[in-house]
């Protein structure tokens, strides 16, 4: 068997042509060819029409809008115009700017014996014995008196200058931390009260405690101006715990007043 004859082109049906001996012959071919051409124009119709349409569908505009609905579309979704879909702000609202954020650093530090008014010193501390010490970056100044009433005031400063450090006011932050965390670890104390305090310095805390062992009571405000770091401890001498208690908001403004004036005197 051989190999099977390809499909034949499909003609457009006419009739037996008549015998040759009937017809001229070139009449015949005539017919014939005629036929041809009519069946082959018929297919071209056909099939040039379907090619057409699909070309023209491919190159519209129409269609590329909806070639994004194909499977490609599925890993690369339009654009939305939508306003809401913009990504949100990353700014936020930043705190108040503090004296620290602000001033220059301080470089030198007063005499604390001249960081309180002779005034204070003599309301508080009656005919007073004082004790300085001073160096470039700390310096202490404590009163004490020598009547019947025993009173106690000690203004102490620490300076972290920029001349030492690249992280001034960084390092004073430190150490006022390190005080408020000390307060609350405090052995030889009973702390009766231990609270943030606002409007003096850029950071500040006071604190009233009770000397363990010991007939007085403490006053203190610590206070940090931006690259300083200063506490004023106020002490007296009381009976008993009821005294001491009494003696706990007086004893904490007296504190606070002399923070107050000490502050004025670093700008």
């Amino acid at each position: 068997m051989g190999l099977p004859r390809p499909s034949e082109f499909q003609r457009v049906y006419s009739t037996p042509e008549p015998p040759s001996g009937r017809r001229p012959r070139l009449l015949a071919v005539v017919v014939a060819l005629a036929a041809f051409a009519l069946a082959a124009g018929a297919v071209f119709v056909l099939s040039g029409g379907d090619e057409g349409e699909r070309a023209a569908s491919a190159s519209s505009p129409d269609a590329d809008r909806g070639s994004a609905t194909g499977p490609d579309a599925a890993s690369t979704p339009a654009p939305s115009e939508s306003p809401s879909s913009a990504a949100p702000s990353q700014t936020s609202a930043s705190p108040p700017p503090t004296s620290a954020d602000t001033a220059r650093p301080i470089t030198s530090l007063p005499s604390a014996c001249d960081t309180v008014p002779r005034a204070t010193v003599a309301r508080l501390v009656p005919n007073a014995q004082r004790r300085e010490s001073s160096n470039s970056t700390l310096t202490t100044c404590t009163y004490s008196s020598t009547g019947k009433d025993f009173r106690w005031l000690r203004v102490e400063a620490h300076l972290y200058a920029p001349a030492d450090t690249a992280t001034p006011v960084e390092d004073a932050r430190g150490y006022f931390g390190a005080q408020w965390t000390q307060a609350h670890e405090a052995t030889l104390e009973r702390t009766v009260r231990l609270e943030r305090q606002t409007g003096l310095g850029d950071e500040a805390f006071r604190w009233f405690k009770v000397d363990k062992g010991q007939p007085t009571v403490v006053g203190q405000v610590t206070m940090r101006i931006r690259n300083v770091v200063v506490t004023v401890a106020y002490s007296e001498q009381v009976r008993d715990a009821a005294a001491a208690r009494e003696r706990e908001n007086a004893c904490l403004s007296n504190a606070g007043a002399v923070a107050r004036e000490v502050r004025g005197r670093f700008g």
